[in-house]
């Protein structure tokens, strides 16, 4: 089949995707559960209006605490709360037994939270910023402060809402240099904390996401990075149902530690790729880690020629220093994911190029990462074949099934049948990928280290390399 009738059968079965409830459950356990009467608490998510009859994104708690999502379907004239507690509890299991408390003598204590600054940066988004300031005013960590980096501007409604109405509870500065890596560079020198945490100004975070995002810090002093869980605010449109459904922005429910000097198996080029490690809307570094690494690469990021990869580079600089990176499904962001199909190009192409572009940062700023990285291309060249192999196959299964047909049909019986065995899961895949935003990501591919060279000049001049010696892991590169 020629290329055009393609495009439009993918642009054919893209609009006929209907939108997707967002909510969260909680199975709420034990004695509080006995004292609710064997009740859950069902609410919308952030911005979403109640929960009605159709499908319905999950996610499922057990006493607070993130612990998978489902999509669920509520037949009409149903009680939403009864059919997805259900449902939840069916794929759930049964609740876990209560356990007995420590004895005095054994109780450990908990370290306390470090002093975190919490990062913003923002570029003429007022009114998305207002939201995401209360959600992060309302945390429950008990010592913080709000930065906001207004990136750039061209008017002043972010001064003014700031001004109007956060006064002293929020502090910003202004970086006229336009770039998301710039921005986050200017926040970092602003801040006050031990740990900087950054997000994004289109998130709503969870009361407990800060807590949750930086207690790993207390536990475990070889820590330089921790990342958290980011879920979909709104499935309104194609384009968000389209991307969170192939996986979205989720990295699963599984808390994982990543060692550079204990390299994972599953991972063949680890540490670079950076992408499975967590995304720059929910992410925290200790302070003087991020600051010794040089912070981020200012020729990437949103904003600049390279279109991205920033976080990216963050991540690996700090593994490459010899620290620990922790994901945490507990630290809980709900992100406004985009929502035209012309922005899905735009974004695979952007994360095509932001990919390469922070491969070439990494390599021009630390280029004894040569060697490590060269050593395990091959290997990582095979494990990206086969799972984009994997991918393609299942594309092609979904579109002959008839699956990214319609509004998510097929969805509620796949649920039902078992797709996910239980919460904890993610990347339904309910919709086939179009083959042209996988051409546009690779397109992305290739102008990525173009983009970087250029944002590079655009700066006016070479940028410093960072004065730290090679990294090799223990046995040598894998």
């Amino acid at each position: 089949m020629s290329r055009a009738p393609r495009v439009q059968r993918e642009i054919r079965r893209f609009l006929d995707i209907g939108p997707v409830q967002v909510a969260e459950l909680d199975l709420t356990d034990g004695d509080a559960f006995a004292a609710a009467g064997g009740e859950v608490s069902l609410r919308p998510g952030p911005g979403s209006p109640p929960v009605t009859h159709g499908e319905v994104f999950l996610l499922v708690r057990r006493g607070g605490r993130p612990v998978g999502t489902l999509l669920g379907r509520v037949p009409e004239g149903a009680d939403p709360r009864s059919v997805l507690a259900a449902q939840a509890r069916e794929r759930a299991g049964p609740r876990p037994a209560p356990t007995a408390p420590p004895a005095p003598s054994t109780t450990v204590s908990t370290p306390p939270v470090p002093f975190t600054t919490v990062v913003v940066a923002t570029r003429e988004r007022a009114d998305r910023l207002a939201h995401a300031l209360d959600s992060l005013l309302a945390q429950d960590h008990p010592d913080f402060e709000i930065v906001v980096v207004d990136n750039a501007p061209t008017t002043d409604t972010t001064r003014e809402l700031i001004e109007r109405k956060y006064g002293e509870r929020v502090r910003r500065v202004a970086e006229p240099v336009p770039g998301l890596a710039v921005a986050h560079n200017r926040g970092v020198r602003a801040a006050h904390g031990k740990v900087v945490a950054f997000t994004d100004d289109d998130v709503v975070a969870d009361p407990r996401w800060l807590t949750e995002l930086t207690g790993p810090f207390a536990a475990d002093p070889g820590l330089g990075c921790v990342t958290g869980l980011i879920l979909p605010a709104r499935l309104r449109t194609p384009a968000q149902v389209l991307l969170e459904s192939h996986g979205g922005f989720a990295k699963g429910f599984t808390a994982r530690t990543y060692d550079p000097y204990a390299p994972p198996a599953d991972e063949p080029l680890f540490p670079f790729t950076a992408g499975r490690f967590g995304s720059g809307a929910n992410m925290a570094f200790r302070a003087d880690v991020l600051r010794a690494v040089g912070g981020f690469d200012p020729a990437t990021g949103a904003g600049t020629p390279a279109r991205g990869g920033d976080d990216l580079y963050g991540f690996v600089r700090v593994l490459a220093q010899g620290h620990r990176l922790h994901y945490t499904p507990l630290a809980l962001v709900w992100h406004h994911h985009r929502e035209t199909w012309r922005d899905l190009e735009n974004q695979a192409y952007g994360y095509g190029a932001g990919l390469t572009a922070y491969l070439t940062a990494l390599l021009v700023n630390r280029p004894s990462l040569l060697p490590a990285f060269l050593a395990r291309l091959p290997r990582g060249l095979a494990h990206a074949r086969t799972l984009t192999a994997g991918r393609e196959a299942g594309a092609e299964t979904e579109a002959r099934a008839g699956v990214a047909d319609g509004a998510h049909a097929g969805a509620g019986a796949g649920v039902e049948a078992g797709v996910r065995s239980a919460p904890g899961g993610y990347d339904e895949r309910t919709h086939a990928w179009p083959r042209r935003l996988s051409r546009l990501q690779r397109r992305g591919m290739l102008y990525g280290p173009v983009g970087y060279l250029r944002a590079r000049r655009a700066l006016g001049g070479p940028l410093l390399r960072s004065p730290d010696g090679p990294f090799t892991p223990p046995g040598g590169a894998r």
